[in-house]
């Protein structure tokens, strides 16, 4: 058992109050979910962000109980995702998670510390929020890994998708899609069926009446996006689960479809609004290097003197870029060739080479640069833009069919998860 666990055991941790010599309640347990357990304050801390979100946002919400329930089915499916990474051993970094914190505050427009700054004024706690992050990357990545081992997809498949994309042209079409789901559970019998069908049928009512979709999502769906308002997102037309594609064909902004039917329940799905506009274009960069690997007898700086002496001699026109990276280049399979690494997208090079590449117009030399492969100089032959459709559509039509099942696989993965688990909901409980 996790020390959460055992931290938590009997339902509450006590604390003797040296003022009082009486126990104390400092926290309970909500749930326990096989070897861990969610606590109160766990159940708490989300209910009063997504009260602070919904303000800020002018949402309304459903009643504190519901609104809990959804929150506590957050959280077991968190759990259950952290200890699923667990064991395959599966860890965010430091590293990983800084980085990651970084372009969060770039994409804010603000430095980490205003972003810390920002989060404290609210009433936050940085390292909380680190650590919510850390989950976040935790939940994210262990779907990819587990998940994408599920799926697989095959070149008949991709051929017949590049085929449908040839005949939708250029056009690349998105949906923003809101989703409902019912749920019914797993071996359920006619009756349960015919009542979720009922429930189903009465959103679906409401919703007809003109009532708002986002709140009912947030009300009476089980789907994992139902505190969000159903909101799925904006997401390829041709990516679109394969349950609702056939019903989503033609439709127009605001048309809502269902209920459909699938393993998991029943369906109702908004299309919010659509868009549509799609451009392909690859620049290629055709480039040389010479590449010196620091070691215990080649320190840092004589490794990027050494570069800096060649590149003077190539200026120079003493030696040749090709005769300098022959003889002393420490990359393998482009040494022989004289530094040539061919035509390739920049973008398949690691981020310090690639944005070298970038920067530097056709016959300039950098200086030298540091990567996690060593010391590089690097020279720009020719850029060019090229006609990449065909191969594009490949790769799209295969992160299609990818990310449509990865979406409905995820789903049955969960449910998978969920009802292997061992949960107990103490929350009803004397």
């Amino acid at each position: 058992m996790t020390s959460k666990f055992l931290a938590a055991m009997a339902g509450g941790v006590l604390m003797l109050s040296q003022a009082q010599a009486k126990p104390e309640m400092l926290d309970k347990v909500a749930a326990i979910v096989d070897q861990g357990v969610i606590l109160e304050s766990d159940v708490s801390d989300l209910v009063r962000e997504i009260k602070t979100g919904a303000l800020q946002a002018n949402q309304t919400l459903p009643s504190d109980r519901v609104l809990r329930t959804q929150v506590l089915e957050r959280l077991i499916a968190q759990e259950l995702q952290m200890q699923a990474a667990k064991r395959i051993g599966l860890q965010i970094s430091d590293a990983q998670l800084d980085q990651t914190i970084r372009n969060i505050a770039q994409d804010q427009k603000m430095s980490v510390e205003q972003l810390k700054a920002k989060i404290e004024r609210e009433g936050g706690n940085f390292e909380t929020y680190r650590e919510h992050v850390r989950t976040e990357l935790t939940t994210g990545e262990v779907r990819r890994i587990v998940v994408g081992r599920r799926i697989q997809v095959t070149p008949q498949e991709v051929d017949a998708m590049v085929r449908q994309l040839n005949e939708q042209g250029n056009e690349n079409v998105e949906l923003h899609l809101r989703h409902i789901l019912i749920e019914v559970p797993q071996g359920a019998n006619a009756e349960q069926l015919a009542d979720a069908k009922d429930r189903a049928d009465k959103v679906l009512a409401r919703l007809d009446k003109g009532e708002d979709f986002a709140q009912l999502a947030v009300i009476a769906s089980s789907g994992n996006k139902a505190l969000e308002g159903g909101d799925l997102g904006w997401i390829n037309a041709n990516e679109v689960p394969t349950l609702f594609a056939d019903a989503l064909k033609g439709a127009g902004k605001g048309k809502v479809i269902g209920p459909l039917r699938s393993g998991a329940g029943f369906h109702i799905v908004k299309v919010e609004d659509i868009r549509g506009q799609q451009t392909v274009e690859l620049t290629e960069v055709h480039a040389r290097h010479i590449l010196v690997k620091p070691s215990i007898i080649l320190s840092e700086d004589k490794a990027r003197a050494e570069l800096n002496q060649w590149r003077q001699e190539i200026l120079s026109g003493k030696k040749t870029f090709e005769e300098l990276a022959e003889a002393n280049s420490e990359d393998p399979g482009s040494a022989s060739q004289g530094g040539d690494l061919g035509w390739a997208d920049p973008n398949i090079y690691v981020p310090e080479f690639r944005d070298t590449l970038e920067r530097l117009k056709p016959g300039q030399i950098s200086e030298p640069f540091r990567s996690t492969h060593g010391w590089h100089i690097t020279q720009v032959i020719e850029k060019r833009t090229t006609d990449a459709t065909a191969k594009a559509k490949e790769d799209r039509a295969y992160r299609i069919l990818f990310n449509r099942k990865f979406n409905e696989e995820a789903v049955a993965w969960m449910r998978e998860v969920r009802n292997q688990a061992y949960i107990d909901i103490l929350d009803d409980k004397a």
